[in-house]
């Protein structure tokens, strides 16, 4: 028993100073890098996340540099600029063959084509190794061109980008909601979440008009505008009439007959909305999102994907605060009169992690995976966006256009095997009872 006091004693020196912190990861960094695969996995990770983060740098018909009549142009950065609405086309650039304008100077991307260009002299599936009707070596289509004559290499970039950007944002909204949801069922559990009366039903009723102007009223606005700059907004509005239903209640609690409080059983009510979520199947409840969607996008694919993942997470996150929760060092914080949410925030959550590394990992997976069956079906994607499944999507009009098929099927393959075998990495390496090691 004396024993038994005294580690415990120790883990809560350790704990306190950070050193079994520093000693768990200096044990999970050494036995991740045992894996081979899982190692040489998150390398070839990086040069994918590499082509995801510079694919119009890397395949682009605009110049990355350019000097016309004495004055220098960035076109590929100011793309981004006009796509956000910051910018516009001067009248030269405006619907202008790039390849054929009057340069001093010019430094093209390695690849001289973007994911949409057309290339009229090789339309029809023109094969990697037929010939090609080009004017120079440079600009040879060398993973052949589809249909309408756009460069596959270049689609291929655009949908690593796109199959990075899918995995990482769904699974960025689900870990979001999932912690949060298993953080309030774990830590708080049927008994502790007391709030007032008062505070409940305002944000009860302020939930309405928070949804009605952040996303019902402005429906069309994300339609039209940039996706992310119009769902940044949409956030705001909805969060800003919450914080001020929450502000509202702050000052009107302080009247001793409206600050009564009640208790909120938080761990059932999150338990019975992940059954609910996890009863209605997943790709039926996107082709019906999609189906009312008048603009389709694959930002619309990201968030409905984040919607439906995060119940792995949540549980995860709830299993380990159960155990957390009654730990010596959550009993001192909370006997030195630090709030719930800060417990949570700065002790709680930081020991709670670890598994949500590796649901993340194979979630991202998962994601892009789902994500190449949608765009395979032609479901979401709008009509001038190329991912890897509407590349295999095209190949099914004409079989002998094998290149269609295979190099997307391929690039499928290895990064979703890449992220499965990088989360058995960390499976093996944040094993718990190597945490407990002093």
């Amino acid at each position: 028993m004396l024993f038994g006091k005294t580690k415990e004693k120790r883990l809560a020196a350790a704990l306190q100073n950070g050193e079994l912190d520093q000693r768990y990861w200096a044990i999970v960094q050494r036995q991740f890098r045992r894996n081979r695969l899982a190692v040489w996995s998150l390398r070839i990770l990086y040069g994918l996340l590499f082509i995801a983060l510079f694919a119009d740098f890397i395949a682009n018909e605009r110049p990355l540099y350019c000097k016309i009549e004495g004055q220098t142009y960035f076109p590929v950065l100011r793309q981004y600029a006009v796509s956000l609405g910051l910018a516009r086309w001067e009248e030269p650039f405006v619907n202008v063959r790039w390849h054929d304008l009057p340069y001093e100077k010019v430094i093209f991307p390695p690849v001289p084509y973007s994911y949409n260009t057309i290339d009229r002299r090789n339309m029809g599936y023109v094969a990697p190794f037929a010939e090609q009707k080009i004017a120079a070596s440079w600009f040879r289509h060398w993973l052949g061109t589809d249909r309408i004559g756009r460069d596959v290499l270049a689609g291929m970039i655009a949908g690593t980008r796109t199959a990075m950007l899918v995995g990482v944002i769904a699974m960025a909204i689900a870990t979001l909601i999932g912690v949060f949801m298993g953080a309030v069922a774990g830590y708080f559990g049927d008994e502790r979440l007391r709030v007032s009366r008062l505070r409940l039903w305002l944000n009860v009723l302020a939930l309405w008009p928070a949804v009605f102007y952040g996303f019902v009223v402005r429906r069309y606005a994300m339609a039209e505008g940039s996706f992310i700059v119009e769902l940044g907004k949409n956030l705001g509005i909805f969060i800003g009439v919450l914080l001020v239903a929450n502000l509202l209640a702050m000052l009107l609690e302080k009247v001793p007959a409206l600050g009564k409080k009640v208790t909120i059983p938080a761990d059932m009510l999150v338990m019975r909305t992940i059954e609910v979520v996890d009863s209605i199947p997943g790709l039926l409840l996107i082709l019906s999102v999609v189906a009312v969607i008048k603009k389709p996008s694959i930002f619309y694919i990201m968030v409905i994907i984040g919607l439906i993942s995060w119940m792995g997470i949540a549980r995860f996150i709830r299993a380990e605060l159960l155990r957390i929760r009654s730990l010596s060092y959550i009993e001192a914080a909370q006997a030195m009169g630090f709030s719930h949410w800060r417990i949570i925030v700065r002790h709680a959550l930081p020991n709670a992690l670890t598994p949500v590394l590796i649901t993340v990992a194979f979630g991202i997976a998962s994601a892009i995976l789902l994500e190449a069956f949608l765009s395979f079906l032609g479901v979401g994607l709008a009509a001038d966006q190329v991912t890897w499944g509407s590349m295999l999507s095209a190949a099914r009009a004409r079989f002998a256009a094998w290149w269609l098929a295979i190099f997307p099927g391929v690039a499928i393959f290895i990064t979703v095997t890449l992220f499965n075998l990088i989360g058995e990495g960390l499976t093996d390496a944040l094993d718990p009872r190597r945490k407990g090691t002093l």
